[in-house]
């Protein structure tokens, strides 16, 4: 099966193209399912006085899912649309979060550790944020909320799990390599806990760190644990849908996964894939 469970459109200030758009482009891929994705709006941090196009305005939630499910009925029968969000984990907006999304009728939640505190660490206008830090208490911060985000019963799948590494921060000393495998494995364990799902983004052969979120070492470890996948390719533009997929799969056949979890009314199942 061929699918795509990460995508953002205009909405969210910081991507391009409409929904049906998406839609049009995933029937051309010959995708078999697409899911529908965009960012939560902000709600630690003052969107008027905040970074500009981070996410959708407040607003905005409700009409988001609304045209998400009249397309999910429009293309019914060509093209299987999952009805989705990005969903920040904010460590202290626990309730609120789970008060934001709850009207909602979602497919599936991916949850995503952006912020540290007010930090957006995948915002390449913040990258001096990274100046004078202990790069490895960073990482530890990362990786404590990546934990909690697992744990808090909010979300169907973690997002870009190492997705810290993007901007090339990272262990420099055979030390802090250690630390930073011991942190992805116990993390691991924490999903494999949870009994959630993960996804492999392929949006981070684009990036600095020009290797996949998360990279194949992971994906090892993943597997032995037992943690289901899931691939997207976070596209930002309809052109880019599906960009790093074939490499996503062909990774995961390499590393040993045969199957991909989907979702449908936040029940997860199972499917076969091939390279």
């Amino acid at each position: 099966m061929h699918i795509d469970y990460h995508t953002h459109h205009e909405r969210c200030g910081h991507a391009v193209g409409k929904l049906e758009e998406y839609v049009q482009r995933g029937i051309a891929l010959g995708l078999e399912q697409l899911g529908l994705s965009d960012h939560l709006p902000l709600i630690h941090v003052d969107p008027d006085h905040y970074y500009p196009e981070m996410a959708m305005p407040l607003a905005e939630l409700p009409r988001y899912v609304e045209e998400c499910l009249t397309l999910k009925e429009r293309y019914r029968g060509t093209i299987e649309l999952r009805v989705g969000l990005e969903a920040d984990y904010i460590e202290g907006y626990e309730e609120q979060i789970r008060e934001l999304l709850a009207p909602y009728p979602w497919d599936y939640l991916i949850g995503s550790v952006h912020f540290l505190g007010e930090w957006d660490i995948t915002d390449h206008r913040q990258t001096h944020g990274w100046e004078g830090q202990d790069v490895m208490a960073v990482y530890r911060r990362y990786y404590d909320a990546v934990q909690k985000s697992a744990l808090s019963g909010l979300y169907d799948i973690i997002g870009h799990m190492d997705v810290i590494k993007r901007f090339g921060y990272g262990p420099r000393t055979p030390e802090d390599l250690a630390e930073a495998k011991k942190l992805e494995l116990d993390t691991l364990k924490v999903i494999a806990r949870s009994g959630i799902a993960m996804e492999l983004n392929a949006s981070g052969l684009s990036k600095p760190c020009a290797e996949m979120f998360p990279a194949e070492h992971v994906l090892v470890q993943a597997l032995a644990l037992g943690i289901p996948l899931t691939v997207g390719s976070d596209a930002h533009d309809p052109k880019k849908l599906g960009d790093g997929l074939t490499e996503a799969r062909d990774m995961l056949w390499r590393t040993g996964f045969r199957e991909l979890a989907v979702f449908e009314g936040r029940r997860r199942t199972s499917v076969p894939f091939n390279v």
